[in-house]
C-alpha cells in the first residue's frame, strides 16, 4: 500500500534511517492517511536523541528540546516535527509532564492521547506499528483513550475537548468509558488557557460537517457549561411555537449550526452560535395588545452583541473578528424589516462589510424555524439590482465642502453630512442642490 507523503517528510525519514535510527510517521498524519484525508502537518517519532536530530539536519528549531521535540525546517515549504520516543512522568499542571524519559516506540505510543493517534507508519514499506489497537478503532470509527481514560485526561485536560473535536470532525463515535471520563472530569477544562480552548472550539465549529451535533455533544459531556455558560443557558428556554416550531433556543441554534455550509467562515460560524445568546436573560412571558400571551425577548439582539463581545474577548479572539461577529449578532433582527426600509437605510444594510454573513445567517435562521424566505429573496433581489453600481457610493458632499461654505468644523458636521448622504442614497445626485439645502449655523 502506497501513501501520498510529500518529499520533505520522506527525506527526513530517509536521513534518519541512513544514520541508523528507527523512525516512523506518527499521530494525526498517519490517521488521516489511513482515512484517505489530506494531513495538515507531518510528525515523525524516532529513536534518535534530540542532539542527534540536530546534528543530522542543517536547519532545525528546538521547539521542545527538553521533551525531545525538534522542528526540522526545509529550504521552503512546511517544516516537520521530529520527536524522540519518550515516556512521561506525572503531569502536575494538567498540560505538560514534569519530566520525560527517552525510551522505545511502544512506550511512546502508550503515552499518547487516543488510539487512532498512536499509529506509526513506515511509508516506504507500508508497515504500521500498532501497540494500542488503533487500527481496529479506526475501522470502527471510534474515539478511545489509550489505557485509563481518567489518567489520559489528567495528563492534559485539553484532551477532554479534543475528544469531542475529533469525534465531530471525523464523524466518529466516542467509546462509552472515554465519554464517561469526560463527563466526570469536565470541570477541569477551566484549568486550560483561553487560547487553547479557543483554538479547539474554533476548529470544532468550522471543521465539523454537523457543528450542531458537536455542540450537543459538548453539552452532553458537561464541557459546555464550563466553557460557554451563556450558550448552556439556552437549553430549555422556550420560544413561541408559531415562530419557532423546532423548540427551545438551544435546539434552534443546534439546527442552524448543522445547516452551515461546508467549511464555513469562522465569522459566520461564531455568529450563528451566538446570535441568540441574548435570549435567555431577556425571556419573559408577556401579554400582547390583543390579550394573547407568549414568550418575548425584547432587545435580545443588542444585549446578545454585548454578551458575544464578552465571550469572544474571554477567548482572546482577534479584535476584528470580535467586532464583526458582534455587528452581525447585534443587527440580525433588522433584516426582517428590510422590505419596509427607506432606500437609504436599505442601501446601508446591503453595503455593510458583514452583509454576506448577515444574509446567510438570516437564511439559516429562517430555515431552522418558520422556513419563510420572503425577506431573504427580497434582499437577494435588491442586492442584484445594485450590482451595476456601488451600493454605498462616495459621498457627494464632504466636510471640506462645508468648510468652503464658511461653516466651522465641529460635532454639528456629523448630522448634516449624515442627512445629505441619506438623501444621496435616496437618489438625489445634484451636489449643488444638496449644498444649497444646508442650514447655516
Amino acid at each position: 500500500m502506497t501513501f501520498p507523503v510529500p518529499p520533505f517528510p520522506l527525506e527526513v525519514l530517509d536521513q534518519l534511517h541512513e544514520a541508523g535510527h528507527e523512525a516512523f510517521l506518527v499521530g494525526g498524519c498517519v490517521r488521516d492517511l489511513l482515512l484517505g484525508r489530506q494531513p495538515k502537518d507531518w510528525d515523525i517519532a524516532t529513536a534518535a536523541l534530540p542532539e542527534q536530530i540536530e546534528a543530522l539536519f542543517p536547519h532545525t528549531q528546538p521547539i521542545g528540546k527538553a521533551f525531545g521535540i525538534i522542528m526540522v525546517v526545509p529550504p521552503e515549504g512546511a517544516p516537520v516535527e521530529v520527536a524522540t520516543y519518550r515516556a512521561d512522568s506525572p503531569y502536575a499542571d494538567g498540560r505538560r509532564p514534569d519530566s520525560v524519559t527517552f525510551t522505545n516506540a511502544r512506550e511512546d505510543a502508550l503515552r499518547r492521547d487516543f488510539t487512532i493517534n498512536a499509529l506509526l507508519l513506515d511509508p516506504a514499506t507500508g508497515h504500521i506499528q500498532d501497540f494500542v489497537n488503533g487500527r481496529a478503532d479506526l475501522d470502527a470509527r471510534l474515539i478511545r483513550a489509550i489505557g485509563d481514560p481518567a489518567q489520559r485526561f489528567a495528563e492534559d485536560h485539553l484532551r477532554l475537548l479534543r475528544a469531542i473535536r475529533f469525534a465531530s470532525t471525523l464523524e466518529f463515535a466516542i467509546d462509552p468509558a472515554t465519554f464517561a471520563a469526560i463527563q466526570d472530569l469536565a470541570p477541569h477544562i477551566r484549568r486550560i488557557s483561553a487560547e487553547r480552548i479557543r483554538d479547539e472550539l474554533f476548529r470544532l465549529l468550522t471543521e465539523s460537517s454537523r457543528a450542531g451535533d458537536a455542540l450537543e455533544r459538548l453539552q452532553a459531556s458537561g464541557l459546555l457549561k464550563h466553557m460557554l455558560p451563556e450558550v448552556e443557558a439556552m437549553v430549555g428556554v422556550e420560544q413561541p411555537p408559531e415562530f419557532h416550531p423546532e423548540g427551545d433556543v438551544f435546539t434552534h441554534t443546534r439546527l442552524m449550526l448543522n445547516a452551515l455550509p461546508p467549511q464555513p467562515s469562522l465569522r459566520l460560524a461564531l455568529s450563528v452560535l451566538l446570535h441568540d445568546v441574548g435570549k435567555p436573560p431577556t425571556a419573559r412571558w408577556a401579554t400582547l395588545p390583543d390579550g394573547t400571551q407568549r414568550w418575548r425577548f425584547e432587545n435580545h439582539a443588542p444585549l446578545g452583541a454585548d454578551m458575544a463581545r464578552d465571550i469572544l474577548e474571554r477567548l482572546r479572539a482577534p479584535a476584528a473578528l470580535v467586532d464583526d461577529v458582534c455587528a452581525i449578532v447585534g443587527n440580525h433582527m433588522r433584516l426582517a424589516d428590510a422590505p419596509k426600509m427607506r432606500r437609504a437605510k436599505l442601501r446601508r444594510l446591503l453595503g455593510a462589510p458583514t452583509f454576506a454573513d448577515d444574509l446567510e445567517l438570516h437564511r439559516l435562521d429562517c430555515l431552522s424555524s418558520h422556513a419563510h424566505l420572503d425577506v431573504y429573496d427580497f434582499l437577494q433581489t435588491k442586492q442584484a439590482a445594485f450590482a451595476a453600481e456601488p451600493v454605498l457610493p462616495d459621498p457627494l458632499v464632504k466636510g471640506r465642502d462645508l468648510i468652503v461654505l464658511g461653516l466651522t468644523p465641529g460635532p454639528a458636521f456629523t448630522p448634516i453630512l449624515q442627512d445629505l448622504y441619506d438623501r444621496q442614497l435616496e437618489g438625489e445626485t445634484d451636489k449643488a442642490a444638496l449644498l444649497a439645502s444646508i442650514p447655516r449655523l
